[in-house]
């Protein structure tokens, strides 16, 4: 008799134990859901908005990423996380000119993910403001060409005019970096990742 309600028992918390394992390892290791916190990546992505997080993709250039940014970002507290796009990748020199045209090595890129109007003024007019932990040459002296460290990755907001991002404060170190991003299938934004 008592064997059996053993059994019983084991019958229905053994699934759901391998059920609540396999959740863990899935968010820890496959992918999560994240919600946007924020206007930093707007038109592209919204404040409260739910999104994918993949842990396994490969980052490439122009894909949108969480990161951490304590101790990257100053000010952040621990495990406070952006949501930023990688602009340049390991290797990659970068340069943005005043009208806010982006060569990486060389190439004039689009950056078809933002208007021309965020291309034209956030870009740099941004870096012009009064950021108190900006100093006055990282703000002028952003746009000369950059080479991206071995296991780094330079990153912007698509809203250039509120985005506390590389611009500011440099590289983000691959370590930091938890995944891309992916919006849900039925997300009408579904094309914020532009990979080239």
């Amino acid at each position: 008799m008592y064997k059996k309600k053993i059994k019983s028992i084991f019958s229905w918390v053994l699934p759901i134990m391998i059920g609540l394992i396999v959740a863990v390892l899935v968010r820890q290791f496959i992918f999560s859901v994240v919600r946007v916190s924020g206007s930093s990546m707007y038109p592209n992505l919204y404040s409260n908005e739910r999104i994918l997080l993949l842990k396994q993709k490969k980052i490439k250039r122009f894909s949108v990423v969480v990161f951490n940014a304590y101790n990257v970002a100053p000010g952040q507290e621990k495990n406070t996380e952006f949501v930023k796009r990688v602009i340049a990748v390991p290797g990659d020199t970068l340069k943005y000119t005043a009208n806010g045209k982006l060569y990486i090595n060389g190439k004039l890129y689009s950056q078809s993910f933002i208007s021309q109007k965020q291309r034209e003024s956030g870009t740099v007019d941004a870096v012009k403001g009064s950021f108190s932990l900006v100093s006055d040459a990282q703000r002028m002296g952003w746009r000369r060409s950059k080479k991206v460290p071995k296991n780094c990755y330079f990153v912007m907001g698509d809203n250039r005019k509120v985005s506390y991002d590389s611009r500011y404060w440099g590289f983000v170190p691959k370590s930091k970096i938890e995944g891309v991003v992916r919006v849900p299938f039925w997300h009408s934004k579904k094309k914020i990742v532009n990979e080239y």
